[in-house]
């Protein structure tokens, strides 16, 4: 993995630019004094003391005394994973609560937008939470083509929550074999980047251009048209 991937992988976990800077120093040039830290990092000082003391805060960087001067050295690149661990027990602890007040907040008939490939990864995370079946039409394989390993989590999610798809699809198309995917076929239909997706209570439209995006639509009575759009035209469609 390039240095670039390193770093934007660190910035998306949440670290600082100088966070960022100080941790690959000490992960790259081992235990050094504040001042050769600042230097490598190339930032002052006292923006140096400041990544320092909040990597130490997160148990990615420690400190010893060696006389009367402090050696800063990072923990070890497999405690990154315990850190994210410890982020994600946190994040359990407080999730009912925040799941009573969104109901309790929760607006009948919302709409969210999500934009590029980590709003399309939340669109199918919540198809795959919410249990229900999927009824896919106007899919051209891309989500395969543009995220290839999650597809293939999206597929073990759904098997985990017993989902099944129904995907009408253009004739012509070929499809990867699914155990939990039904496929019927309509002739005259024209390519389009639009997939639309029908869920529970729950409309996902997923456009699937240089920078994908898509919108979830939670109102259960336009779900329920949708998805009778989509039982007339499953009805006549070519199995």
């Amino acid at each position: 993995m390039s240095n670039i991937n390193i770093e934007k992988t660190l910035e998306n976990m949440g670290f600082s630019p100088n966070e960022i800077k100080v941790y690959l120093v000490l992960n790259d040039h081992g235990s050094n004094k504040a001042g050769k830290i600042s230097k490598l990092a190339k930032i002052d000082r006292s923006s140096c003391y400041n990544a320092l003391k909040s990597l130490q805060e997160k148990g990615l960087a420690s400190h010893v005394f060696i006389g009367k001067i402090q050696w800063f050295q990072g923990t070890g690149p497999k405690r990154l994973l315990d850190y994210i661990q410890e982020q994600e027990d946190e994040i359990k602890q407080i999730l009912p609560e925040l799941h009573a007040r969104h109901k309790a907040s929760k607006i009948e008939g919302q709409v969210r937008l999500f934009k590029g490939v980590k709003g399309i990864k939340t669109i199918f995370m919540d198809i795959a939470r919410t249990g229900a079946d999927n009824f896919v039409f106007g899919s051209e394989g891309q989500f395969s083509k543009v995220m290839p390993e999650f597809a293939l989590q999206f597929d073990r999610l759904k098997k985990e929550n017993n989902i099944t798809t129904k995907m009408i699809i253009r004739k012509g198309r070929k499809e990867k074999d699914s155990k939990t995917t039904e496929y019927r076929f309509f002739p005259e239909t024209s390519e389009s980047p639009t997939v639309t997706n029908i869920y529970g209570d729950k409309i996902a439209i997923l456009i699937w251009t240089d920078e994908p995006e898509g919108i979830i639509i939670e109102n259960k009575a336009a779900a329920q048209a949708y998805k009778s759009y989509f039982d007339f035209m499953w009805k006549y469609a070519q199995k």
